[in-house]
């Protein structure tokens, strides 16, 4: 995030939002126009206010000169100290102050002081942010400060209205993997649910632990998680960075590995009774369409060289496991340059024939779509998107698609038709029609799944509804007749396509599942059959 803005926010000059429209108009304007002057031009705050926002950054620009000149100088000291070879002590820095004890060790005095860097007088004296957002002094240093330097860095008149400028930005409030080595309380009770075979360990405040196992929710026999216990088990799955933002925010997302048991998707957040956590165990390795119970004939869908793919389905029905098993495929057929952008990284994918590249929101890039904004100049061949959760997302997912790149990612829709509708949605009206063209040139297939209780009870299966994108489904959505793309997913067998509704048939007929289970998840009950 800009100096500037994160200025401009601590001081409530403006908002998050406004900050992120001024960055989104900072970005379309090709990157060569000041963010403050967009901010007074969009009206977020006027010439006063901008001038207040940059004298607050002079200070903090020469406080940070000041550090890094005392930095560098107790360094040449301390180097000149421990040299054997020099009998005299080293000439010390112009600008430093001697300190009192000199004659004292180094080890034992106190740090050398700084002599303040004059700080310029005007707002002009000091640089404009870039349209990056980073200074023209030192920005890496400036913005990976530990927290203990940026507090120091921070001038006392900033300090007293509570001005914590090299405060984490909130696209960093998701962190990624996590070293943490969690209690042992909490890896018992992990290796519980692994063993059950649960996709999902749930520890909340005042119950008993619970496990998803086949899709059921099924408490244990277990005596009720204290509030203490549950909030000092959530806690050690953390770093000290990830414990700092779950305290600010009360909730936080992050993958967590132990060692010899597996990786999970982590969500910590905070409720009326305590602290919760809930783990979903991922897989150790990409896994296999055959391993998912999926048709091999998916498999087609990875042989596109651009064009755009999704996955779609209600939560917790194997949207990230089929995506994963896909790219695994180009990932062992192709000799490619995958990019994926996740939010925490789920399965991870070792370079086979490809070269592949995973970057996890918040701790590698601010947001999906600044991660996909730089992708198109990163050379990928494939860009595989977690989850598509806004209009500038899928936006950008649909320009990535016609450049010439194929792009997978998942959408949270229940079918076919309603993903259609909900890419084109998202749009302001009088785009619609220019989307619709993107989506009927671009879009290759839609497979939507859900995962339906076997007959047996031991497990779930998937069942599918598949659209494959031809002139006939184009030509509907570019007119805006998506519902007539039913009669299309009926008669489409030959090409690969399939209803929700047939698929859960197919799965009766074969005694895979039940009639009952079949018209709890239908789309029609009466295509159901008997």
């Amino acid at each position: 995030m800009p100096l500037l803005g994160r200025i401009a926010l601590h001081l409530k000059m403006i908002t998050l939002d406004q900050l992120e429209e001024a960055t989104r108009e900072q970005g379309r304007r090709g990157g060569d126009h000041n963010l403050g002057h967009l901010l007074v031009e969009l009206g977020f705050v006027d010439e006063a206010g901008l001038q207040r926002i940059l004298r607050a950054r002079e200070q903090v620009v020469a406080k940070h000169r000041e550090q890094k000149v005392g930095q560098r100088a107790q360094k040449a000291v301390a180097q000149a100290d421990a040299s054997p070879e020099v009998d005299a002590p080293a000439p010390k820095p112009a600008p430093l102050a001697q300190p009192a004890a000199e004659a004292s060790p180094v080890d034992d005095a106190p740090a050398p002081r700084v002599q303040p860097t004059p700080t310029p007088s005007a707002p002009e004296a000091i640089a404009p942010p870039s349209d990056d957002g980073a200074l023209e002094l030192e920005p890496t240093s400036l913005s990976a400060a530990p927290a203990s330097e940026n507090q120091a860095a921070a001038p006392a008149s900033q300090a007293d209205e509570g001005l914590d400028l090299a405060a984490p930005a909130p696209a960093r409030a998701r962190a990624g993997e996590s070293p943490a080595e969690g209690s042992d309380d909490l890896l018992a009770l992990l290796r519980r649910g692994v063993e059950a075979g649960a996709s999902d360990i749930h520890l909340h405040a005042g119950t008993p632990l619970r496990l998803r196992l086949a899709g059921r929710f099924e408490p244990q026999a277990d005596a009720v998680i204290d509030p203490a216990r549950s909030e000092q088990a959530v806690l050690s799955a953390m770093t000290g960075e990830q414990r700092a933002l779950f305290e600010e925010r009360g909730e936080l997302d992050f993958a967590y590995t132990v060692p010899n048991l597996g990786r999970f998707r982590v969500n910590a957040y905070r409720q009326q009774r305590g602290t919760d956590g809930v783990f979903r165990s991922l897989p150790p390795t990409p896994p296999g369409l055959e391993d998912l119970g999926l048709p091999s004939t998916l498999a087609k869908f990875t042989n596109y060289h651009q064009g755009l793919v999704l996955v779609t389905g209600p939560a917790n029905c194997g949207k990230s496991s089929t995506l994963a098993a896909m790219v695994d495929i180009i990932n062992e057929e192709r000799r490619e340059h995958i990019l994926t952008i996740e939010d925490p990284i789920e399965v991870l994918h070792p370079s086979k024939r490809c070269v592949v590249n995973q970057r996890n929101v918040g701790p590698h890039t601010e947001s999906f779509a600044r991660a996909l904004r730089a992708a198109l100049r990163e050379d990928p061949d494939v860009i595989v998107i977690g989850e598509l959760r806004d209009l500038e997302t899928i936006s950008l997912a649909l320009t990535a698609a016609e450049t010439g790149h194929l792009v997978l990612g998942t959408l949270h829709t229940n079918n076919a038709i309603r993903t259609l509708n909900r890419i084109v949605g998202v749009f302001p009206a009088d785009q619609q029609d220019q989307i619709r063209n993107m989506v009927s040139e671009s879009l290759r297939a839609v497979v939507s799944q859900r995962l339906v209780t076997a007959a047996d009870g031991t497990r779930r299966v998937p069942a599918l509804e598949i659209l494959v994108m031809n002139k006939a489904v184009g030509n509907l959505v570019r007119e805006n007749k998506t519902f007539q793309i039913l009669s299309v997913l009926q008669t489409g067998a030959s090409q690969g396509m399939c209803l929700l509704d047939d698929s859960l048939n197919a799965l009766v007929a074969e005694g895979t599942i039940t009639r009952e289970e079949a018209l709890l998840n239908c789309e029609d009950p009466k295509r159901i059959q008997g």
